[in-house]
């Protein structure tokens, strides 16, 4: 791992409550990663950004190292972390879903 936890650069483009969104907390949480977490429904400026970045309008999107993964569940996050090399595979006691999609309004 060349990278330290804390100069790896996350901004998550979540929202509150969603099962998605959840998912990604919990893997950053996993692996101890400093992270923002960018609330897409109160805040419609951020939501621009994320549509900009990512080119598409789902969530949850995340930034890391400036690699925009988009529309993407937990299991994603944590494959791309493990795949790149920035973090090494932990056990976690945490029993949030890391795969499961947000309520129907």
């Amino acid at each position: 791992m060349s990278e330290t936890k804390e100069s790896i650069q996350v901004k998550a483009y979540l929202k509150p409550t969603c099962g998605w969104s959840n998912g990604v907390r919990a893997v950053l949480r996993k692996y101890s990663l400093p992270y923002e977490d960018i609330d897409i429904l109160s805040n419609p400026v951020a939501y621009m950004e994320m549509v900009k970045k990512s080119h598409q309008r789902l969530s949850p999107c995340v930034e890391i190292n400036g690699v925009m993964l988009a529309d993407v569940s937990g299991e994603e996050v944590e494959s791309y972390l493990l795949q790149e090399g920035l973090v090494e595979r932990v056990e976690s006691s945490d029993n949030t879903p890391t795969n499961q999609g947000c309520p129907s309004h």
